[in-house]
């Protein structure tokens, strides 16, 4: 590695990618047994970061993908750049800051959606929160077909806000914006650091919010047309219910359409990462044309391969199983139930039907 270099080499960064995702990873350590992190002996080793979830997963479907961010010039970022690169993602363009570190976290096993679980985050004055317009390779952000964001990386350092807000600034050649809102009131600190994330999300042309952290946000009530009401300029607002499905209001050149699709009964193993996995299949169907509702079900097909494994990153399914599931009729759809092991089974279960 070079001090403020590239960490390593591979696509061009001129070179176009299906999709770009600009965003902090750390190194993840989890427990090997459940406890009080003061309780835990020994932790595991992995890898956790929103925005570098989406590309891992979308590259593991087939689509050329880019990670974009600085680590420190330690072994946890060396870890990171060959953790992601061996998903197939280019990380050419990930910069090594000599003076700052990799971020890390540890957790305990319980579920961190519930109360009973602790999160211990080492990421303050990290080095991917030195980044700023002047040290990102700006080329590579812009070279993919879609460049995704996310509000963690606004919150982490006011030269982070200054590049997201340039990145979603319009200007000729800008590529589709994918931005997920990812409020966390943990890093959050002023009073009206809720209007960023709502000025960001205005900016963006593909939109992924849930309707409770909308509500934590910026006091939206009354359900996903109360979202919609107040995010009017997307093109593409996709508002999600957890468990209850998700609703995309997608913007046409015939009105504005709203798609429902329930989400999917699954044997879940821990919600962890299941929130970018649907982004990313939300946006692998976008990429392939798709229409609305499919995008909806490839977002929920691949939550459920995050859901029914431990860690932040699933194996997807294959392209053709996926899509075969993704046809079924309404009564098959709701039908389905998907358990660990889903993925790997490639056939439609017996008793369903295609549209």
């Amino acid at each position: 590695m070079t001090a403020d270099g590239p960490a390593s080499t591979a696509l061009d960064s001129a070179d176009a990618v299906d999709v770009v995702a600009l965003g902090e990873s750390m190194v993840t350590f989890l427990p090997d047994r459940p406890g009080r992190l003061a309780d835990v002996p020994a932790f595991r080793r992995g890898i956790g970061g929103a925005e570098s979830n989406v590309v891992c997963t979308l590259a593991a479907a087939g689509h050329p993908a880019r990670w974009v961010s600085r680590v420190g010039a330690d072994g946890f970022g060396q870890h990171l750049v060959e953790r992601i690169g061996s998903y197939g993602v280019d990380t050419g363009a990930v910069r090594v800051d000599p003076a700052r570190p990799t971020g890390v976290y540890f957790r305990t096993a319980a579920d961190r959606a519930t109360d009973a679980h602790e999160v211990a985050y080492y990421r303050a004055g990290s080095a991917a929160s030195a980044m700023a317009v002047d040290n990102t390779d700006l080329a590579a952000l812009d070279a993919g077909r879609v460049l995704h964001l996310s509000g963690i990386t606004a919150a982490l350092s006011p030269g982070c806000r200054e590049l997201l807000h340039t990145l979603t600034a319009p200007r000729e050649g800008r590529p589709v914006v994918s931005f997920d809102v990812n409020h966390r009131p943990g890093l959050w600190r002023e009073a009206d650091d809720a209007l960023v994330l709502l000025d960001l999300a205005r900016r963006a042309d593909i939109v992924f919010v849930g309707t409770d952290e909308a509500e934590d946000a910026w006091g939206t009530r009354g359900g996903v047309e109360a979202v919609r009401r107040l995010l009017p300029e997307p093109r593409v607002l996709v508002v999600k219910e957890g468990p209850l499905g998700a609703t995309a209001f997608a913007r046409t050149p015939d009105g504005e359409r709203t798609v429902r699709v329930p989400a999917l009964t699954v044997d879940v193993v821990a919600t962890v990462g299941a929130g970018d996995a649907f982004a990313a299949g939300f946006l692998s169907a976008t990429l392939r044309g798709l229409p609305v509702r499919d995008r909806l079900r490839h977002g929920h097909l691949m939550a459920a391969a995050a859901l029914t494994v431990p860690g932040d990153l699933a194996d997807p399914p294959a392209r053709g199983h996926a899509d075969r599931l993704a046809a079924l009729d309404e009564a098959a759809w709701g039908r389905l139930r998907l358990g660990p092991g889903w993925t790997g089974a490639d056939q439609v279960p017996e008793g369903t039907s295609t549209a």
